[in-house]
């Protein structure tokens, strides 16, 4: 594909709205102040912008973004599926706008949603009890651990150590380290799944739980998962189950039916709420029975027709305020409920289908495989990150590069299931082209985005965090 160079040339000059930060500015003056004079300044300058100015600079800024409304994106792992709109007028409904301090009598209707989903959840996952308290999924891997540490606590059992494959999130690394565990890391196998014999000698008396994904990263399924649990289970420790790709087993298997103990719901990923931002997010945690106890407190129940919130007998305590991030739990009710049983097992089975679909377009080598809803290919000669950059001139949104490590110029790709064909043909055109491209076209890629290309190390080490360092430089 050529582009018009001249049309998109930035030369030095990164700043795509530059010319804007040099827009008519009033000075004001204040010399009397009833503050200390080392919390004032003499005088501040503000933009005097009209308001149709205002609003086209915003909506510039807008289009240069990119969303899931504007096209697929992508990232492997990540799940970033769109967003439907119907969550977002469930969750602005003013029946929903309820203060979360009023007494459990009066607000039956949001206990009994909360209760509901819950229940919704451990159907789902097959679990016994789920509390939604954690406000995203890492804080959900956190009180999941700080779960398993209250078990062990209660019955006397000094353990020291959880297990990580190598391959895991790096959140599950830092989860087990904050809980005040070492962390052993298990190698990943030739096939790119659990090394079983690793993992045999890993395990002791010592192993407080193992956390796991699966399929796992690369989207291969475990098919040794009955024999890990009971690996794990015979030396005393828990099965931790990282919910990040639970996306591909939706209505085709039950981790506690795999014989997990916990595991934490992406509602961000699975669910389809929000992404990013900051927040809110939610990451529900859902337990075995035995585990119940332990949950966090406060969690809701059912009694006598009724419901109510409750502290679980040995509660690790809050994690969270109030009973979570509430419109954000509203939304992953209303998708769960909208979809119901099939349409839930129809999401997995296309965004399967998706993802081997797409695979087989690219002209890329996928080493690993059967895969479910993600693939793992990798760039080969060229380096992944200059592919990705390339992709953006072609108007699509990149993969996730360089990770996992053990893939060679990773390119993770989880197109999801709601990308079309015509869809999922731009995508493998972008990679296509991208790969077939020229060295020094790559390497000065992208080059018709807002933002060319950064020198990433510089902007880690001496990040410009104010318009006002663009004049010093300039000086």
């Amino acid at each position: 594909m050529d582009f018009d160079q001249a049309r998109y040339a930035r030369e030095d000059v990164y700043e795509p709205l530059l010319s804007e930060k040099n827009s008519t500015r009033v000075e004001i003056d204040e010399e009397d102040s009833p503050l200390p004079d080392d919390l004032t300044r003499d005088s501040v300058e503000l933009p005097e912008l009209s308001e149709p100015e205002l609003a086209r600079h915003y909506t510039r800024l807008s289009q240069m973004n990119w969303s899931v409304e504007t096209g697929p994106y992508p990232l492997g792992s990540c799940t970033m599926k769109y967003n439907p709109s119907f969550t977002e007028d469930v969750a602005a409904d003013p029946n929903a706008a309820i203060h979360p301090d009023r007494s459990a009598r009066s607000s039956q209707g949001t206990l009994e949603l909360l209760s509901d989903l819950q229940d919704y959840l451990g159907r789902i996952g097959g679990m016994d009890a789920v509390t939604l308290q954690p406000p995203a999924g890492a804080a959900g891997e956190f009180a999941g651990i700080l779960v398993a540490k209250a078990y062990h606590e209660a019955n006397g059992n000094d353990r020291s150590e959880v297990i990580v494959p190598a391959s895991a999130h790096g959140t599950n690394f830092a989860t087990a380290a904050m809980a005040g565990y070492d962390v052993v890391e298990l190698p990943s196998g030739e096939d790119g799944r659990v090394d079983v014999e690793a993992l045999d000698a890993a395990v002791s008396e010592d192993t407080a739980a193992l956390m796991l994904t699966n399929p796992n990263t690369v989207g291969l399924f475990e098919r040794d998962i009955v024999e890990i649990a009971e690996m794990v289970h015979d030396a005393g420790g828990l099965l931790y189950y990282d919910g990040a790709n639970l996306n591909a087993l939706l209505g085709r298997g039950r981790p506690g039916d795999m014989g997990f103990d916990i595991m934490h719901y992406n509602v961000h990923k699975t669910f389809a709420t929000p992404h990013g931002g900051g927040g809110p997010g939610a990451g529900p945690v859902g337990v075995v029975e035995e585990l119940a106890e332990f949950l966090p407190s406060p969690h809701v129940r059912e009694r006598g027709g009724s419901y109510e919130l409750y502290e679980p007998e040995r509660s690790v305590g809050k994690v969270h305020g109030y009973a979570g991030n509430w419109l954000v739990l509203v939304k992953a009710y209303a998708y769960i409920a909208r979809l119901g049983d099939e349409g839930l097992a129809d999401a997995s089975a296309k965004a399967v289908l998706n993802a081997n679909y797409l695979a087989e377009q690219v002209d890329l080598e996928v080493p690993y495989g059967p895969f479910h809803h993600e693939f793992a290919a990798t760039a080969g000669e060229r380096d992944a990150a200059d592919v990705a950059k390339r992709m953006l001139d072609y108007g699509v949104h990149p993969p996730t590069t360089k990770w996992p490590e053990f893939v060679p110029e990773a390119m993770l790709t989880e197109p999801t299931e709601v990308e079309n064909r015509d869809s999922l043909d731009d995508l493998a055109r972008a990679f296509n082209e991208s790969l077939a491209d020229s060295e020094e076209e790559l390497e000065d890629a992208p080059s018709r985005t807002a933002a060319r290309r950064i020198d990433q190390a510089s902007a880690a080490r001496n990040p410009r965090l104010s318009w006002h360092a663009l004049d010093a430089e300039e000086e």
